[in-house]
């Protein structure tokens, strides 16, 4: 995607209290006008450019937590709703499915392990209806995979990964928001995830 083709809009936005929330870390909208898509951030996070998606942020401090925006082709894909896709759940294997092909390892001894935490769908505020999918992938490794005893070739936790992912379908094209977050660092910024996962919108691309 050129940048010069593409309309990136910044804005602070107020805060609004929410009951059950913990104080925000504050948020910046992201507004790509090309392709038809917008978000909030959390405004500490920084924008990383040839990441392979078609936008990517990253927490500074948090390496493996970060956000993404994946797209269809806009030339090979018809889609007209996200029930495309069939129901929820039969998205959430997909999405799944997906992401142990992307983390699929050639390495000796390693391990993964998956499950499917929640899958739903919910009308916005815009008034299309999107897919919300929560997985969790822990990944083991054999540092000594060689090793000639069976004792000193066992598996260790490498990482513990939490993944959101949004599904929604405007422009005929399939737009996915995937947050990932270690497992561990989850539960405390659950709220601020959350938060960005719901502020997801497809919206008319302007050409």
């Amino acid at each position: 995607m050129s940048a010069m083709l593409s309309s990136f809009i910044f804005s602070q936005l107020g805060s609004r209290e929410d009951a059950l929330a913990q104080p925000s870390v504050g948020f910046r909208e992201y507004i790509d006008t090309f392709d038809g898509y917008t978000f909030l951030y959390p405004k500490s996070w920084i924008q990383v450019r040839g990441a392979g998606a078609d936008v990517f942020f990253r927490d500074p401090f948090v390496l493996d937590e970060n956000l993404s925006v994946e797209l269809s082709s806009p030339s090979s894909s018809r889609y007209k709703s996200v029930e495309d896709l069939g129901t929820p759940d039969i998205a959430a294997t997909k999405v799944l499915k997906q992401y142990l092909t992307e983390f699929m390892s050639t390495r000796l001894g390693v391990r993964r392990e998956s499950n499917i935490l929640s899958a739903s769908s919910r009308i916005a505020d815009d008034g299309r209806l999107y897919y919300q999918v929560e997985v969790n992938i822990k990944s083991y490794a054999s540092y000594n995979e060689l090793a000639v005893m069976p004792q000193d070739r066992q598996q260790q936790l490498e990482w513990d990964r939490h993944y959101l992912s949004v599904l929604g379908v405007e422009n005929n094209r399939l737009y996915e928001l995937r947050l990932q977050s270690p497992e561990n660092v989850f539960a405390e910024e659950e709220n601020d995830l959350r938060r960005v996962m719901d502020s997801f919108r497809v919206v008319k691309a302007v050409i």
